[in-house]
C-alpha cells in the first residue's frame, strides 16, 4: 500500500469515526421519573415504553428510566418537569391540578358508572380544555390520550382491618395522598384519613401509623403491603390512567419523526398495559391468596349515595367546576 493511500484511508476513518461520535453525542435524551419499582407491572410498561422509542427512532432517542422516586418525590419532579430537567413523569395526571386546579376532579370517587363512562368523561372538550391550559401556562402537558396507559385494573383497599360492608370504614386509619377532594372524600365516608408518601405506606402500616390503604389491585404484591394488611377489599372507588406527562418545549422542540416515534411507542405501551395488568393482576390475586390474603368486594351503593349527596352540596356551593356534573351526566352514554 502506498503512502499516500495509506494516509487517505486513516483520514476517512477518521472522518468516520468523527462523524459516529458526533451522532451518538447529537442523540436526543430524556429523562424519564415514576415512583414504581422496575419489576412491578407499571414499570414493565414504563420501560416496554422507553424500549420502543429507542427502536422507532432508530436510536436517534434515548428514553432513561428512573423508578422509585430515585429523582424525588412528585412535587420536586413535577418542579423538575416543568424547569426542564425531567422530561417525562409517569403517574396520575390529576397532580397536574397544581397548576389547573379542575384536573383533580377527573378523579372523582364513586361518581363514573363504568370505565367506560369514565373514558367519555376524560375525551371531552371540557377536560382536553384543563389539560390544554396546564400546557399553556406551565409547559407541563400530557401526552396522547391520557387513559391510554392502564393503571388498575381496578381499585382496591388493602387493610388490616376486615371490612366487609360500608359502616366497617368508620373510623378506619387510612393513607392518603395529598389530595384535598381524596381527603375530604374518604373523611365524608368515615375514614381516619392521614396524607404519606406511597412509598412509606408499608412501614406506616406496619407501625401502626394507619392501617388501610387505597391502591391499584396490580400493584399490592409488588408494594408487598399484603404481608401487612392481609384483606383486600374490591371498591372501585375511581378509574384510572397514568399520565404521561411531558415537558411541553421539550416534546414540541422534536423534530417531527421523533415526535412520531414517541407517539407511536407511547400507543403500543397502552396496548401492552392493558395485556399486562389483567394478566398480572389474576396471577398475583392467586399468589396472594395462597398465603391467606382475603379478598373481597363491598357493595358501592352506599358509597355512591353518599357521594351524591356531597357532590350535589359541592355544585350548590359553587366549589365544583362550571358544568362538571352537567358533563358528567352528558357523558353517562355513549353518543353515536
Amino acid at each position: 500500500m502506498g503512502k499516500w493511500n495509506l494516509i487517505r484511508k486513516l483520514g476517512w476513518a477518521s472522518a468516520f469515526a468523527a462523524g459516529f461520535a458526533l451522532s451518538a453525542q447529537a442523540a436526543e435524551s430524556w429523562r424519564m421519573a415514576h415512583k414504581m419499582p422496575p419489576d412491578s407491572p407499571e414499570g414493565m410498561v414504563f420501560q416496554r415504553f422507553a424500549d420502543l422509542v429507542g427502536e422507532y427512532s432508530n436510536g436517534e432517542m434515548d428514553i432513561k428510566v428512573f423508578p422509585n422516586e430515585q429523582l424525588g418525590k412528585t412535587n420536586a419532579v413535577l418542579e423538575q418537569l416543568k424547569m426542564g430537567t425531567v422530561h417525562l413523569y409517569a403517574e396520575g395526571s390529576t397532580y397536574m391540578q397544581k397548576w389547573v386546579p379542575e384536573i383533580s376532579w377527573t378523579s372523582a370517587a364513586f361518581l363514573f358508572d363504568d370505565r367506560d363512562h369514565w373514558v367519555r368523561f376524560m375525551n371531552s372538550e371540557m377536560v382536553q380544555e384543563w389539560y390544554d391550559r396546564a400546557a399553556n401556562e406551565a409547559g407541563v402537558g400530557v401526552l396522547g390520550d391520557p387513559t391510554a396507559i392502564l393503571r388498575g385494573p381496578y381499585r382496591v383497599m388493602v387493610t388490616k382491618r376486615d371490612v366487609k360492608e360500608f359502616d366497617d370504614i368508620g373510623g378506619l386509619p387510612l393513607r392518603m395522598h395529598p389530595n384535598k377532594d381524596a381527603v375530604a372524600t374518604w373523611t365524608r365516608i368515615g375514614a381516619d384519613v392521614k396524607t404519606l408518601p406511597w412509598t412509606d405506606v408499608y412501614s406506616s402500616i406496619k407501625s401502626g401509623i394507619v392501617a388501610a390503604v387505597n391502591s391499584p389491585i396490580a400493584l399490592v404484591e409488588s408494594m408487598r403491603f399484603y404481608e401487612v394488611a392481609p384483606f383486600v377489599i374490591r371498591h372501585d372507588e375511581y378509574y384510572q390512567s397514568i399520565g404521561f406527562m411531558i415537558n411541553q418545549n421539550a416534546y414540541d422542540a422534536l423534530p417531527p419523526e421523533l415526535r412520531e416515534a414517541v407517539d407511536k411507542a407511547y400507543a403500543e405501551a397502552g396496548e401492552y398495559s392493558f395485556e399486562i395488568m389483567g394478566r398480572v393482576s389474576d396471577e398475583s390475586i392467586a399468589r396472594m391468596a395462597s398465603k391467606g390474603v382475603e379478598f373481597r368486594d363491598i357493595d358501592r351503593a352506599p358509597f355512591v349515595d353518599v357521594m351524591r349527596e356531597y357532590y350535589a352540596e359541592k355544585e350548590a356551593a359553587g366549589e365544583l367546576p362550571e358544568g362538571f356534573l352537567a358533563e358528567v351526566e352528558r357523558t353517562r352514554t355513549a353518543m353515536n
